[in-house]
């Protein structure tokens, strides 16, 4: 081997060495966005599991008013028609303020803003919940995918360290730049593209 082939070859080796550490260098942001992606989407599939709970707590409890008040309501319905049957002027004056304190109840269990416990506040916590629960969903999809962007990306750069085809460099580039606009479509616009 000559002095010039064995020159070659050292440009060789290091023109290689240059594009392997740009590769690792690849691969480490790749591997650091794919940790962003993970920890987010842990966190909104663990605040999809919440709101969902949180959700059926409230309309369990909203079922639960809506007896409540529907078994008062009955029962003021038929004490108003013995009323009509009742010769004690006394006993009508009772059954009168009876049937008005159950009126006040059914009311106080279909609407109660100052608790947040009425049949329609009920509702409306257990809706915004429900909301809350499908935006984390969403976020939590966008992650998904942009955490297996990243993964893939990760194996198409270090297939180009064993190939030698930097094709597959810029495969990974991409990959890597798709999984950051789907983290960014998660973190600020999750139902502006609808995965399922």
């Amino acid at each position: 081997m000559g002095a010039h082939e064995s020159m070659e070859h050292a440009e060789h080796a290091e023109h290689a060495s240059g594009s392997n550490k740009k590769i690792a260098l690849l691969i480490s942001l790749l591997a650091l966005f794919l940790a962003f992606s993970e920890t987010l989407g842990k966190g909104a599939q663990t605040e999809s599991i919440s709101k969902n709970v949180e959700a059926s707590n409230l309309w369990a409890f909203f079922q639960a008013k809506s007896v409540r008040r529907t078994v008062v309501q009955a029962t003021s319905e038929h004490a108003k028609l013995s009323l009509g049957l009742m010769g004690d002027d006394a006993a009508k004056a009772a059954l009168a303020k009876q049937i008005d304190d159950w009126n006040k109840t059914a009311q106080r269990y279909r609407n109660e803003p100052e608790t947040g416990e009425g049949s329609e506040q009920l509702a409306a916590r257990a809706k915004e919940a429900e909301h809350k629960r499908d935006l984390a969903l969403a976020r939590y999809h966008h992650y998904e995918v942009a955490s297996a962007a990243f993964q893939i990306g990760i194996v198409m750069a270090s297939a180009t360290i064993i190939t030698g085809m930097l094709v597959l460099s810029w495969v990974a580039g991409v990959l890597g730049l798709a999984g950051i606009a789907f983290m960014a479509i998660g973190l600020f616009a999750p139902h502006a593209v609808h995965l399922m």
